[in-house]
């Protein structure tokens, strides 16, 4: 183990417990629920926060991945079942928060025809019917590439289409498990294709191995296939087992690269160590409606 590996995470990367009652209350109702959300899946830094405020970003299809990313806390395996009533559990859950901003997303399924498509769309479909009002998010994989795939869950009509890219190309064979970053550019471009209105968003992980100039270029391969949202965080190791973090990127190179990105013209950019790709979801959208009535 190296010299970076033992040092103490910096002090920005602090995290304030508040484990009050939302966050016992929200943690209940998911084990009630038996639904899975990816705050806990994989260990994101934000949980107590977020649930204190009672939001929560509902995991879909189960918590196996059929891909084992180096980065990713989430178990790996070969899923045995396919939840058909999960849709309708997700929705109820959102209704008894009283959610204004959903964000759904899933274990890789590789192992299904549509990947999960169709349970995604349906998942779309039974929150707008508790919860009419509430913008519903959806953070997808990428199918391996198959457009029918993508078509259902644009069909479905969510609020934003995200989809992450990760990490920089130099960095993404060593970083995913199967996924591509030409892939991956593509999916945000077809979902553009198939409807230019629904805004798309995608995330980065910084502290890998990258370099200041290949997240520019990252941000320009974006804006190239129109991506709407970018958010930026530190990657934290997990575990010994996933890959090291190479560098912590200090909250100064965060709020720099955060201008980067709007003068590239991201309608909005969420940037800093502890940002992950829902972390003030509810706000992204809002800038993202914004900047399309200015486009329109």
């Amino acid at each position: 183990m190296s010299k970076r590996e033992r040092e103490p995470k910096p002090d920005w990367l602090r995290i304030k417990l508040t484990t009050d009652g939302n966050y016992a209350e929200i943690k209940q109702m998911m084990r009630s629920k038996t639904l899975h959300t990816v705050c806990e899946e994989a260990r994101c830094p934000n949980i107590y926060e977020c649930w204190a405020n009672r939001t929560a970003t509902f995991m879909i299809l189960g918590d196996i991945c059929t891909r084992a990313c180096r980065f990713c806390a989430v178990k790996t395996g070969m899923p045995t079942e396919l939840d058909l009533q999960e849709p309708e559990r997700v929705a109820e859950a959102a209704e008894q928060m009283g959610l204004r901003h959903c964000v759904v997303t899933s274990v890789a399924r590789d192992d299904l025809a549509d990947g999960g498509a169709s349970i995604f769309a349906a998942t779309i479909k039974a929150i707008r019917e508790k919860l009419p009002l509430c913008n519903v998010e959806v953070l997808i994989p990428d199918f391996m590439g198959n457009r029918d795939s993508l078509q259902i869950v644009m069909d479905a009509n969510p609020h934003i289409l995200n989809h992450n890219i990760e990490t920089v190309e130099r960095m993404s064979d060593r970083v995913r498990a199967r996924a591509k970053y030409a892939r991956s550019l593509e999916l945000l471009k077809r979902a553009k294709e198939m409807n230019p209105k629904i805004p798309t968003k995608s995330s980065m992980m910084l502290g890998v191995g990258e370099t200041e100039e290949e997240i520019l270029k990252s941000m320009d391969d974006l804006r190239a296939v129109d991506c709407n949202i970018l958010t930026l965080g530190q990657y934290l190791q997990p575990s010994p087992s996933h890959m090291p973090v190479k560098r912590y990127v200090h909250p100064d190179e965060f709020a720099r690269l955060k201008e980067e990105g709007l003068k590239r013209g991201f309608s909005h950019v969420e940037s800093g160590p502890l940002v992950r790709s829902s972390y003030h979801a509810h706000e992204q959208v809002q800038s993202a409606a914004k900047a399309q009535m200015v486009t329109n």
